[in-house]
C-alpha cells in the first residue's frame, strides 16, 4: 500500500497521521483521507477541488503535475507528501 504523510504545519489544523492508503491517483488518495477527515478537504482543495495554490504535493519525490483533476499515478509503494510551499524573499 502506498503512503501518505501531510507535513506539521498541516495538522496544526487537523491532525491528520500518516497512514498507508490505497489508491491509484492522488485524487482517489486525497478522497480516502477526506473520508475519514472531511474537515481536512478545505485546508488541500479550493472550491473547484483542485490543490490549493499554498500546497505543494509530491508522489515518489516527483511534484505532482495535474493539480487540477488530481490524476497522477500512485503505486502501491508509492509516498506522498502534502507539505505548505514556502514563498517570500
Amino acid at each position: 500500500m502506498a503512503h501518505i504523510f501531510f507535513a506539521a504545519s498541516i495538522q496544526r489544523h487537523v491532525p491528520t497521521p500518516e497512514r498507508e492508503i490505497e489508491a491509484r491517483t492522488l485524487g482517489e488518495a486525497l478522497d480516502a483521507v477526506f473520508a475519514e477527515l472531511p474537515r481536512l478537504r478545505g485546508y488541500i482543495l479550493d472550491d473547484q477541488g483542485a490543490l490549493r495554490r499554498h500546497l505543494s504535493v509530491f508522489i515518489d519525490g516527483q511534484p505532482v503535475r495535474d493539480r487540477r483533476h488530481l490524476s497522477d499515478a500512485i503505486g502501491k509503494a508509492s509516498r506522498v507528501y502534502v507539505v505548505q510551499a514556502l514563498s517570500g524573499g
